[in-house]
């Protein structure tokens, strides 16, 4: 029946057969074309089906060693903690937010590496001219780079910050613009809180020093100011036996890291001499064991019938102002007495 159709057709007109004819010459071109070129197809679409399925495969891969190269350092952290003196300097929550931090920028290069390369031999698989877009992408990498100093900056200053352990969270830090204890550790800010509560936020491109308050070991310093004719043996004596009852007591016991020593005396007055007494303590505690031991002395002191004598400044005139030690004048002062006349007496 479509035959029959098809001969009516023609044979009624002579242009549907010619666009019929012409119709049948391009599907038989179209399938000689894709015919002659569905290998090459293949061969590149294998080739990028190949490409991307090694590119994930080799970054899952990277990621979960990075992971277990971290799980790794946590509990070798977590056994190293378990022993003596394991927990004084960093603790283990510390440990780990700083391997997670390392760990999180490690898969983050590895992914853009990885994926960064893979997508630029897709291209290539594409036969696409990678050399105008490489020109483009290093023309605007370094518009970015200058418009971004700053932020690149922050963030290789906060990752190299990370990578030696300057400051953790917990940790108190003289940053010269602020001071005060880590509350957070970024890779761009660090946040810090004051000693009034305040939270500074620093820019880590922008630190240039960092004092770090709450590693090693701190030193607690007292002065004790006594009468200059007191006994200095016995003084010393005291402060000792102060010393090591305050050792024994709880919690102090943990934070003095060594024996309360009496150094010497470090000023001698025309009244009065400073003993100074100094004892290593865990990081950190310096201060409430400088006010304690005061306390402890004081205490001792008065019980031993040894007075100790307070500090007075004493105030000096400025330099270059020679009225500072003039005194103003008053309303209710008397004026001197005018000489009297010398009246010649005549011979």
């Amino acid at each position: 029946m479509l035959a029959s159709a098809a001969a009516r057709l023609v044979s009624a007109s002579p242009a549907a057969a010619s666009s019929v004819e012409a119709a049948g010459n391009d599907a038989q071109a179209a399938a000689g074309w894709v015919e002659r070129n569905w290998e090459a197809w293949a061969a590149t679409g294998l080739r990028i089906f190949l490409i991307v399925a090694i590119a994930v495969v080799l970054r899952t891969a990277v990621r979960r060693m990075l992971t277990r190269l971290i799980q790794r350092m946590n509990r070798t952290a977590e056994a190293v903690e378990e022993t003596a003196l394991g927990g004084f300097l960093v603790n283990a929550e510390r440990r780990r937010q700083r391997s997670e931090a390392i760990g999180s920028v490690l898969r983050s290069v590895s992914s853009f590496v990885i994926l960064g390369t893979a997508g630029l031999m897709v291209l290539g698989a594409l036969e696409i001219d990678l050399a105008p877009l490489l020109a483009s992408a290093g023309v605007a990498g370094v518009a970015i780079g200058f418009g971004a100093r700053n932020l690149v900056t922050d963030f290789l200053s906060g990752v190299f910050m990370i990578i030696e352990d300057q400051y953790g969270v917990g940790d108190t830090v003289d940053a010269g613009v602020a001071s005060g204890e880590v509350i957070e550790v970024g890779l761009r800010v660090t946040k810090l809180r004051g000693e009034n509560g305040e939270i500074w936020y620093l820019r880590n491109g922008e630190v240039k020093r960092i004092g770090n308050l709450s590693q090693g070991w701190s030193t607690a310093g007292v002065d004790v100011q006594v009468r200059y004719d007191t006994d200095l043996d016995r003084a010393r004596e005291i402060i000792t036996k102060t010393g090591e009852d305050m050792a024994k007591a709880e919690p102090f016991s943990e934070q003095l890291w060594g024996p309360v020593e009496v150094l010497g005396l470090s000023e001698v007055g025309l009244e009065s001499v400073v003993v100074r007494v100094q004892a290593k303590t865990m990081p950190g505690k310096a201060a409430g064991v400088e006010r304690e031991l005061r306390w402890r002395i004081k205490r001792a002191l008065d019980a031993a019938g040894i007075r100790v004598e307070a500090s007075t400044p004493v105030e000096t005139p400025q330099e270059g102002d020679p009225a500072a030690s003039v005194a103003p004048p008053s309303a209710h002062a008397v004026a001197p007495a005018a000489p009297a006349p010398v009246v010649p007496q005549g011979r």
